[in-house]
Parts: structure tokens; C-alpha cells; sequence
């Protein structure tokens, strides 16, 4: 039987790199952008319509590593029995990754609120404006945060990755986690 799993691992990566990459781009690309918009009222609009039109896309990001991030432990099953920092990595970023999908979701439903209110007009995608009602004010406090945690919790994932990648690799010795090197 084969070793390797390229297909879990493509999906595990790529995944995560969308997921990442997408959601810091929204942040600094698409907010930033709208933030710009001449109209107060178009700024959430703008905005609005962007991050919609990329919430499936994410979704399909997050499913994808997922499914190969949850196919790759029973697939280093050997590893992890042997080695007990493969195994807090394993656990770190399952709990990350937990704690990314809670706060992506949460940003996705505070978003829907701002879409609500986006003819109310803001300073920013962000920052109230004069105009602002305080559940939309209250929306934009808490987007303030969230937009930035999850391109943070996503390259934390992308580090642990890089971890497990460098436990991989033969120690003092060994091909494989409990075989000797045949000579």
C-alpha cells in the first residue's frame, strides 16, 4: 500500500491557503477598498457584495481542509503513536482550527448584520459614520476584531503545518518513526 498521501495533503494545504489568503485579502484588498468608496452608504454595499461572493468559495476552502487535515491523522497514525510532538501538533491544530471556524462563522453572521444596515452608510466597512445606528455600530466594533483573527488563526495552522512537515523528517538515524536504517 502506498505511503503517500498527496490528495489529502493538496486538500489540506490548499485549502487552508484559500481560507487564509482570501480572508486576509478581504481585509486589506476588498474592506480597504470600499472603505474608499466616495458614497458612505456604498461602502458596506461594496463590501457587502464582495464577501459574498466569496462565502462559498471559503466554505469550499474550509471543507476541503478539513476533510484533509481529518484524512491525514488516521494516515500518520504510526507517527503519531511514536511521537508524542507529532501528537500536540495534531492536537494544537485541531483546536485552532476549531477556534478558526468558530470566529470565520461568527464573522460571516456579524457581516450579514452590516449587510442589513448597509444603506445606513459607515467611515469604513469598519468605523461608524454619522449616520450609524448602534446595531450597526455595534456589528462594525465587532468585525473590527474578527476580520483580523482568522488571517491570524489560519497562519498559525500554516506554521503548525510547517511544524509537522519538519517532524517528518529522519532523526539520529531512522527512515521512519520506529524502523532502523538498513545499510
Amino acid at each position: 500500500m502506498s505511503e503517500r498521501n498527496t490528495v489529502l495533503r493538496s486538500l489540506h494545504d490548499v485549502g487552508l491557503a484559500a481560507w487564509f489568503g482570501g480572508a486576509l485579502m478581504g481585509v486589506v484588498g476588498l474592506n480597504g477598498a470600499a472603505s474608499d468608496a466616495k458614497s458612505p452608504a456604498e461602502r458596506l454595499r461594496i463590501s457587502s457584495i464582495g464577501w459574498g461572493k466569496w462565502a462559498p468559495l471559503q466554505f469550499a476552502a474550509i471543507v476541503a481542509h478539513g476533510i484533509g487535515a481529518a484524512g491525514l491523522i488516521p494516515a500518520n497514525k504510526g507517527r503519531l503513536a511514536v511521537q508524542p510532538e507529532a501528537r500536540v501538533n495534531a492536537n494544537a491544530k485541531f483546536w485552532v482550527t476549531v477556534v478558526a471556524g468558530v470566529t470565520t462563522l461568527y464573522s460571516a453572521l456579524v457581516g450579514a448584520r452590516m449587510a442589513k444596515h448597509a444603506d445606513e452608510g459607515a467611515e469604513s466597512v469598519t468605523q461608524p459614520g454619522a449616520t450609524t445606528s448602534p446595531k450597526l455600530a455595534s456589528a462594525q466594533r465587532q468585525q473590527r476584531v474578527l476580520q483580523w483573527l482568522i488571517p491570524i488563526f489560519t497562519s498559525v495552522l500554516i506554521v503548525l503545518t510547517a511544524q509537522q512537515g519538519e517532524q517528518q523528517r529522519p532523526v539520529a538515524g531512522l527512515l521512519k518513526a520506529g524502523k532502523r536504517r538498513k545499510h
